[in-house]
């Protein structure tokens, strides 16, 4: 397959009124090494539990092998 095996498209989260994931995107190559950095509370946490299910996009798109 080409093409990235992980894509977010402007995902985002809303807890109150505080945005914990604003508009992030970003691809994952297969067989590369992709990270997510930033300081402590920058949301790195929370886009995992997007990307893995356990906490459901309020906006944007999740990709996994172009499929959403």
């Amino acid at each position: 397959m080409t093409g990235p095996v992980l894509e977010t498209r402007d995902l985002g989260i809303v807890f109150g009124g505080l945005k914990a994931v604003d508009k992030v995107s970003f691809s994952a190559q297969r067989n590369r090494i992709t990270t997510v950095i930033g300081p402590n509370g920058a949301g790195k946490s929370t886009l995992f539990n997007l990307i893995s299910g356990a906490l459901k996009p309020k906006s944007g798109q999740l990709l996994i092998d172009g499929i959403e």
